[in-house]
């Protein structure tokens, strides 16, 4: 890491991707106590890294439809088109073994193999620059998840447009845990699947503001959620089409857009613009330039046209970040107001 000191995740550099799984001596223990779920074991075509491939889904450390447990298990709480499903995923022996819980729990096992990467392409990507390829060999388990929902992705993504990490963290974790339901199974404890689209829509103005969500950031959720069906049916559509169609909710950009299909369609060229830390990061990495806006980002990623979004992701993970400065972005709290 650049600079005296270890610096404090930001949005940016969580969306690196990495997720620390324990692997120790519980790893081989059965699941937990709970009731029967459906079950699949899905063996991937080559390295594999359970932590980096999920890790993106991940809301920071204390987001409630997200666990990594002792046990050397991924947890996830979705609302699937089925209905709301809890996910396990754990590595044993090279093969995933995932179980589900829920009406969704069908839904969830026949999306494992494409939110575990198995319609990413790692074999197309060509490093271009040292530092990309020494990472790409560092981290070769890297695959891009496609979880094949939308607002999933999407409602957090607009919870964290122009806030500081630990604002936008925190209201995804009050509002799901309020007006989300209970993980079905097993799933640990303050496990929670979001919100219905109308539960969304029906969240009073107050909560909103309790959770330090300003009314441009709710207002945009409330469109979106209106629109949700049209905006899921996104999935049938490439990546590009996918954000024009987001983009037409007003107060959905390209920033916003490309954080939802990423995660959703597993769009390995949506590079995210408009992003406060990102451009300096890759300018700093590849060009030394601390200072790079997105027009320098986007020049740089060039030689990764339709890759660079992995490209973005493995520069995050080579640890290249040029030292902390006085943080631009003060954090607010208007709940408090």
């Amino acid at each position: 890491m650049a600079g005296r000191f270890t610096p404090r995740p930001t949005r940016t550099t969580v969306r690196g991707g990495h997720v620390d799984v324990p692997t120790g001596v519980r790893a081989g223990l059965p699941r937990q106590a709970g009731g029967p779920g459906l079950g699949r074991i899905w063996t991937p075509p080559g390295p594999f890294d359970l932590g980096l491939v999920l890790g993106p889904l991940r809301r920071g450390p204390g987001d409630p439809t997200f666990r990594a447990t002792p046990d050397g298990s991924v947890w996830r709480a979705s609302r699937t088109p089925a209905g709301a499903g809890t996910l396990r995923v754990a590595v044993r022996d090279g093969a995933v073994r995932a179980e589900a819980w829920g009406p969704g729990a069908r839904w969830l096992l026949e999306q494992l193999p494409d939110l575990l990467g198995a319609s990413d392409d790692p074999a197309a990507f060509e490093p271009r620059h040292r530092l990309v390829a020494a990472a790409r060999h560092r981290r070769p388990g890297l695959r891009l998840t496609r979880t094949g929902l939308v607002l999933e992705s999407l409602i957090p993504s607009v919870l964290e447009q122009k806030v500081t990490t630990d604002e936008a963290y925190r209201a995804w974790r009050l509002l799901v845990r309020k007006f989300g339901e209970p993980a079905p199974g097993p799933a640990p404890e303050r496990m929670y699947v979001m919100p219905e689209p109308r539960t969304w829509a029906l969240i009073p103005s107050w909560e909103w503001h309790r959770a330090g969500v300003d009314d441009k950031r709710a207002s945009t959720i409330l469109r979106a959620v209106r629109v949700a069906a049209r905006l899921e049916e996104a999935m049938g559509l490439e990546a590009e089409g996918a954000q024009a169609r987001l983009e037409r909710v007003p107060g959905i950009g390209p920033w916003t857009s490309a954080e939802t299909v990423q995660r959703s369609h597993g769009a390995a060229d949506a590079v995210t613009v408009g992003d406060l830390h990102l451009p300096g990061i890759v300018g700093y990495a590849l060009a030394g330039d601390r200072d790079a806006d997105d027009a320098v980002m986007l020049a740089l990623l060039e030689p990764y046209a339709g890759q660079r979004h992995r490209a973005a992701r493995l520069i995050l993970l080579s640890g290249r970040t040029p030292a902390r400065r006085v943080p631009r972005m003060p954090r607010g709290d208007i709940g408090r107001l």
